[in-house]
This record gives C-alpha cells, structure tokens and sequence, in this order.
C-alpha cells in the first residue's frame, strides 16, 4: 500500500505563533464535482456506484446510469424554477435517491441543505427544523416518502416549497426525470454545492456555503497523501449521515472522486440498529471502513462473539479511519489484533476538520500505533498555531476552507483573524516539539473549557474522554461541571444496564454508587483532575430541546443550562442522589 511520507515546513514567528504547511503543492484538481462522474461514466460505465438494501441483496446503480438520471433529474430541477438563489432542502437520509438528487442539484447549480432526518422525523424536534428552514428559504423539500412524511411537507415554514419525494403523493423524482427540458446552466468552481448545518455544539447551527472548489480541492489533498486510493477504487459498506461533512463530504466524495462504491448501511452504533450494520458488513466487505469511536467500538464486541465474523471483516481492508473523538487505545489494541489474527493488516488512521473546512485539513497518512495523533496539514492548507495559556489554539486557511456562513455577515467576520486563518477553537499538541512530521495530537476544544473558583484551567474534553474511559459500561457519556465552583463533578447518561439497576428520583437516577465511586477514585492529582461528585440522569439528553447535535454529540452548553437545578443538586452533600467520590 502506498503512503505519502510527512514532509511538514515550521516556521516560528516573533509573535509566538507556529506556521505549518505540507512542502508539496497540491496537484490537478477537478473543477466541479460532477466531473468525477462525467469521468467515471465515461471510463467504466458498468461499474457499482451506489448501492442500498433491497431484501437478500442490493439494489445497485452504476456509474452510467446514475450520470443519466442525475443530469434527467437536474433538468427537472430547473424546470421548476430552483437555481442558484432558490435552494433545496433535504429531509430524508441516507438512500440512493438522495445520492441521485444531490448529484442532480449539482449539475443544475442549485445548492442543496441536507437536514438531520431526525428534525423531521421525531415531532418534538421539528422546531428545530423551522428554525433551519427559516433560513434557508428552500424552494423545494425533498422526502424519501412522501406518505410518511406528509405532517411535515405542510408546516408554515415549507409552504413556499414545492414537496418531491422518492414514493408517494405528490410529485417524484421520476415525474422529475421525465418533465424533460435543457440542462442549460453554468456551474463554476466557486458556485455553492451544498449548504451545511454545523453542529451547534458550541452555539446557534450556522449554514456553511460549501463550494465545488471546496470540495474538489479536499479531495485531490487526500488523493495526494493517500495514492492507494487511485490504485484501488474504493468500496465503502457506510452509515455516517450525508447532512454532516464527515459522511456527505468525505467519505460520498471519496467515492466518487476515485470511481469507488458506496454500499449505503441503514444501520447505525445504537443498540437498536448495530445488528444491521453488523448484518450489512458480513454481505458486503469494503476495503476502507470509516466510523467514530463507539461505531468501531459497537463492531469489536460483535467481532469478538464471533471471529468468523472479524476475518470477513479485515480479509480485504485496506484502511481504518476514525473521526469525531479519539479512539479508546484499548479499542485500537483490539482491532489491530483481530486484524493479525485475520491475517492482514490495514492502515489505522485519523484525520481532524470541520464543517467548515470541508472537511480534512489534517490527515495522519504515515502509519501510526497510537490513538489520538489527527496528522499534519495536507497540501494547500495554512495551519496557525497560537498559544492560549498552555495550549496551542489551530488556525487554517486555503482553498479548502470556507469564506462565509449564510446570512450570517457577523459571524463569518468573527469566524477569521486579522491574517485570514479561520479560528477553529480547538486546540494541538505536538506529538514531537522537535518533529513536526509525528504530527498533532488533538488535545480538547478550547470552548469547553472552564475554570475552578481557584483560576485553575479545567481541560473539560480531554478529563471527558478519560473518565468515558474508566466508566465502560456504566455511562453512554458526561458532562464534567464544576465552573466557578471548587470541586469537579459529573453528570453521567447512564448505559441501560445501569438504568435497569437504578431507581428514578426526580430527574436524577438513585444507583449502587459503589462502582462508580471506585471507577472514579482514581482521578486525583490536583483540584483540574479530580472528580468528587457524580449524579446519573434519569431523563437523557433530548435532541428536541437542542441537548444533543444533528451529529448525535452532546451539546454540553445547552445541557448546562437546562439542567442547572441538577447540577445545584449534584453539589448539595445532603441530596440523597449525590454520589460524593471517596465518602461513604
């Protein structure tokens, strides 16, 4: 397999700020992505592009024919009136339709928003939809099923949008590619493809313009670190969401740009549908598999059950790539076993990026043992590091990077500094201070952290993963509070085992405190590292009221804030839901 070597430049500057950048330059990029399947359709016309559970097996499209339909599709799209000023929104997941629709929107220039299918599809979420849809404005709204989703298509916010769906009611995208009419519309590199929500995590969802060039550029920097990939096209077996950059961005256009396939998994990492990713991985092997940290948690339990299962599963991989956390190193020990014991052994890696950098801006492309590292710039990305007290804030620029939020003019000048480095909030490390080329390391987001009514620095994200860490199995995730106050403190979302052992009191959950106590006695080492109180929820985080991310994360501000008279029991000693860390 063929890796790009690290060739890193550092310059430290007077300021005390640290520029790196990769020492070689980009290389070809394609102007528009639908160039990618101009090419492949003209090259290998037959060949799988994308594909989706249809009973026993799949139901495939090939490159050929997803060109025919997406241009016939985009012909529609004009034909009702939507263009570069009047965009579409999607409500729907993962499917082959939306792929084609996508594709389709972009030969026709019209920007299209990929929306969490849950903002639509839990009722109590859909405030959260209005909001979104307030500011897109879409001309259109498009659903998987029209049926289904018909209480949604007639909300206030969607009554200037004409509905399409995949089956149902109303109009098709088959009417769609039928309707006829010119393709007749000029795309360039800098018109919007696509526009995406960030997560809110650390405040409001903001639109992303997201260009082709963006796109296209990101893309020819992967290619150029990562040659395997124009040696093998790529097969993806991939749940990740297209309405994030990870899933929509990434690893859709990882496909597409290197005539790869895409084996669309309608199951996810939850306990409801691990059995069908697990199912879809045993028909189908990929040669790259990419999911965040519990995805590949959730399949080493199973591939433990069963080796069989695990030899399928590594006996043609190329890479592993996590993203979105780091992953447990216990969890990385495991896999890279099972692949010895299958007799192969794929590339293990990262990379780090935003929606607003669409997304990698630094990617790990030598071979690593350790969890954690996120690599260095890829070619055409400015990296800026700045210290902010003892840590290294990152900063990007280049053709890769966004230039400005939708309807948004404050926020995307509060988005860049004086030089024009987008301010990204998280902070690096060196791997190496003497090496550039080991890379960085990801070391927590600046945002989230807090300080002691000491004026110590608590590092929330990095104290988060650890104690994730030591509470396997007792905890889905924690909070880690403890601003303005002296002493730290958790609130933990139960694992359901622990629910099953727990009595509910008000909000709080009433457990055996003894293991959590003893998971928990060992962080100690100062005021920033020690835990001394937790208390379990009973009632999770809620994506309704803006708890949890279109991403599935946890907005930790918005959980703080709702749940603060939990937070003011969980330091009252006398509260009987307060698990004191040491006491008792």
């Amino acid at each position: 397999m063929a890796f790009k070597p690290h060739d890193v430049i550092r310059e430290d500057r007077p300021d005390a700020t640290i520029l790196l950048r990769a020492r070689d330059p980009l290389g070809e990029v394609a102007a528009r992505t639908t160039d990618w399947l101009d090419h492949w359709a003209d090259v290998t016309p037959e060949a799988m592009f994308l594909a989706e559970r249809s009973g026993d097996g799949w139901r495939e499209v090939s490159y050929g024919v997803a060109r025919d339909q997406a241009r016939a599709i985009a012909a529609g799209l004009l034909g009702l009136g939507l263009g570069a000023e009047r965009p579409l929104m999607i409500l729907t997941g993962n499917s082959v339709a939306h792929g084609l629709l996508v594709l389709a929107a972009q030969y026709a220039g019209v920007p299209f928003c990929p929306v969490a299918e849950q903002y639509a599809a839990i009722p109590a979420a859909r405030a959260r939809l209005d909001e979104i849809a307030a500011l897109i404005r879409p001309a259109a709204v498009f659903v998987e099923d029209g049926f289904a989703l018909a209480e949604v298509l007639e909300r206030d916010v969607f009554a200037d949008a004409r509905p399409i769906m995949a089956h149902g009611p109303g109009l098709t995208l088959d009417d769609l590619a039928r309707a006829g009419g010119a393709l007749d519309v000029t795309v360039t590199p800098d018109s919007v493809a696509k526009i995406l929500m960030t997560s809110g995590s650390t405040s409001a969802p903001k639109g992303v313009l997201t260009t082709h060039r963006m796109l296209t550029t990101n893309q020819a920097q992967i290619a150029a670190c990562l040659p395997f990939l124009r040696d093998r096209p790529p097969v993806l077996v991939d749940w990740l969401p297209w309405n994030h950059v990870f899933g929509g961005s990434h690893n859709f256009n990882l496909v597409l740009a290197n005539g790869g396939s895409l084996y669309i998994d309608g199951g996810k990492p939850i306990p409801a549908l691990i059995g069908k990713t697990i199912e879809n991985n045993r028909i189908k092997q990929g040669t790259i598999s990419f999911n965040v940290p519990v995805g590949f948690a959730a399949l080493r339990d199973a591939m433990r059950d069963d080796p069989g299962f695990a030899r399928a599963f590594f006996e043609d991989l190329d890479m592993l790539f996590y993203a979105g956390a780091s992953l447990p190193q216990d969890v990385w020990a495991d896999l890279w076993a099972m692949a010895e014991e299958a007799g192969t052994q794929p590339f293990f890696t990262s990379s780090w990026g935003l929606t607003e950098t669409a997304p990698a801006a630094l990617l790990q492309h030598e071979p690593t043992e350790r969890s954690g590292v996120v690599g260095v710039p890829l070619p055409g990305v400015d990296v800026k590091l700045v210290p902010v007290e003892d840590r290294l804030e990152v900063r990007v620029k280049g053709p890769s990077i966004f230039t400005s939020y939708l309807s948004a003019p404050e926020k995307t000048a509060e988005a860049f500094d004086d030089e024009g480095f987008f301010i990204t909030g998280d902070a690096m490390r060196f791997v190496d201070p003497s090496d550039p080329n080991q890379g960085l390391a990801f070391d927590g987001r600046i945002s989230e952290d807090f300080k002691l009514s000491t004026g110590i620095w608590v590092r929330a994200a990095t104290l988060r993963l650890e104690v994730l860490v030591a509470l396997k199995g007792l905890a889905q995730d924690v909070i880690v509070t403890g601003e303005g106050r002296d002493q730290l403190g958790l609130l933990i979302v139960p694992t359901q085992a622990l629910r099953d052992q727990a009595e509910e009191d008000g909000g709080a959950l009433l457990a055996d405190a003894l293991p959590i106590r003893a998971r928990l006695s060992g962080f100690t080492g100062g005021s920033a590292q020690t835990i001394a109180r937790a208390l379990i929820l009973s009632v999770p985080p809620s994506i309704a009221d803006g708890e949890i991310t279109a991403k599935g994360n946890l907005n930790f501000a918005r959980i703080k804030a709702l749940r603060a008279a939990l937070i003011a029991r969980l330091y009252d000693d006398a509260d009987p839901a307060t698990i004191t860390i040491g006491a008792g």
